[in-house]
């Protein structure tokens, strides 16, 4: 990677925000191959998303104000990983996946204790089904929840089904499946906030 940004013309007037479209693209390509893809695709698109952890790493190691390399990095994640399992590399117990939980979102919460809402770190720029499962999770701890549907589906191949279902009928009503969702997360999100403020007026 040094020797490509020393040498490549066009990989030296890259900078990070226009990596992105690229992060995103191979993000995408590695998704295929993880759930239709054969081994040898898993193993190349693995590697197509690590060069861009690299070049990422590379181009923050020549910045002039506050240069880090890959090997901060990786010394970075390390150190979250350890704290994040203390099961794992303290006195700590866990026999269960949800007791692993318990000690993960503990360490994360220290972590990010400056922050002073549980929607502090959820990217408006994810996928807007990501987003809205996120969305749901976290709107769940403050006590707010969504419209249920009826009927709810039973599987997750019933779940595409009634999602396939609502975009045929939007399409078929002239209405924008996107927008809609993303409309809907926006008013879920003043109700979350909303639900946190009278929490705050009320002491906690």
């Amino acid at each position: 990677m040094r020797a490509v940004r020393d040498r490549c013309v066009w990989t030296q007037q890259i900078d990070h925000r226009a990596l992105v479209p690229y992060l995103i693209e191979e993000s995408a390509e590695l998704i295929d191959a993880v759930e239709e893809g054969s081994r040898d695709e898993l193993r190349e698109e693995l590697g197509d998303l690590l060069w861009q952890v690299l070049f990422h790493a590379e181009i923050a190691a020549r910045d002039p104000v506050a240069p880090f390399d890959i090997d901060d990095v990786a010394r970075g994640l390390t150190d979250k990983m350890v704290r994040r399992h203390p099961h794992v590399f303290a006195d700590a117990v866990a026999t269960t996946p949800d007791e692993v939980l318990v000690h993960w979102n503990a360490a994360k919460a220290a972590e990010k204790s400056a922050r002073t809402s549980v929607l502090d770190g959820v990217s408006e720029r994810m996928p807007s089904l990501a987003l809205a499962q996120k969305l749901v999770g976290k709107a769940a701890q403050v006590g707010v929840t969504a419209a249920p549907l009826e009927p709810e589906p039973a599987t997750e191949a019933e779940l595409g089904d009634a999602l396939l279902a609502l975009v045929k009928a939007a399409r078929e009503n002239g209405w924008d499946a996107e927008r809609a969702l993303r409309e809907r997360l926006r008013t879920l999100t003043a109700d979350v906030r909303d639900a946190e403020a009278r929490r705050a007026d009320l002491g906690g």
